[in-house]
């Protein structure tokens, strides 16, 4: 994976769009945690920024899975981030917190750490036909580690998000939509229109009413940080069980990390692999 992981195109000084570029399929591991973290960063510092929206360059996929085929040890040896949780978590809880509106605009796959980072984007909204959202850790005997057990249940409720969760199943626009996974769905046509002119909109208003009026709506809405970090440290035990060993096995042999039908159907075959 490139160290340019993420490109941001400042559209104005108030209004920033961050793109993920690692084609081809927008895998994310640990070698891609410097380029999210300086972009965090960069939201939390910069003084102008109002409104940041999440985009792919990459044709079908937003983010998808985590990078299996890394080295163990540079996930399972990585720090704590600022917040105290290890980094992944610490960046998404600090996208959520960051006094900047974000919105996630999905076109093609958000699978599990893509799901993740556009659950702890402020909104989120997908093309009706091209957009795929999934937590398909479970189907591979893994637990899922970037906050969905937190997130989830708050945004659909407990049965919805089970039903995704354990499922482990692919989630099209229109039914991310119906389950609140997303705020809504669009014609693939509108998407870009629509999401550029609420950005533009936002990135016009008073920033410091928007921090505020955030600030607020987080009290009211956020897990804490104690909900969302057991689920980082249950990811990493899992990765050690035999039964997820086996399974991610059975994905490789299938084809899984490389560009074919089983990235572009992951719910579909994590579902017959314990056949």
């Amino acid at each position: 994976m490139s160290g340019n992981f993420i490109q941001i195109d400042r559209r104005s000084a108030a209004y920033w769009r961050v793109i993920f570029s690692n084609p081809p399929l927008n895998i994310f591991g640990p070698e891609s945690l410097p380029s999210l973290r300086a972009m965090v960063e960069a939201l939390e510092t910069d003084p102008e920024v109002k409104v940041v929206v999440f985009d792919s360059s990459v044709e079908g996929f937003f983010i998808t899975h985590y990078n299996f085929l890394a080295d163990p040890q540079e996930t399972l040896g990585l720090p704590p981030g600022p917040t105290g949780l290890q980094q992944l978590p610490d960046l998404l809880v600090r996208i959520s917190r960051a006094p900047v509106v974000s919105i996630a605009k999905i076109r093609g796959r958000a699978t599990g750490v893509g799901s993740e980072l556009a659950l702890a984007s402020d909104m989120r909204f997908a093309s009706r036909e091209k957009a795929v959202l999934s937590q398909w850790e479970v189907g591979a005997g893994l637990v899922p580690g970037g906050g969905p057990m937190a997130r989830l249940p708050r945004l659909m409720g407990r049965g919805r998000a089970l039903e995704v969760l354990l499922g482990a199943d692919d989630i099209d626009g229109e039914l991310a939509e119906r389950y609140g996974y997303v705020n809504r769905s669009f014609p693939d046509a509108k998407l870009d229109d629509f999401v550029d002119a609420l950005a533009t909109r936002i990135a016009s208003f008073d920033r410091q009413a928007l921090v505020e009026t955030k600030k607020l709506v987080n009290v009211a809405s956020l897990p804490a940080d104690s909900d969302i970090a057991p689920e980082w440290d249950a990811f990493l035990r899992s990765l050690n069980r035999p039964a997820a060993q086996q399974r991610i096995r059975n994905l490789m042999d299938l084809g899984f990390h490389t560009p074919g039908d089983i990235e572009t159907r992951l719910g579909h075959y994590v579902g017959r692999i314990g056949l």
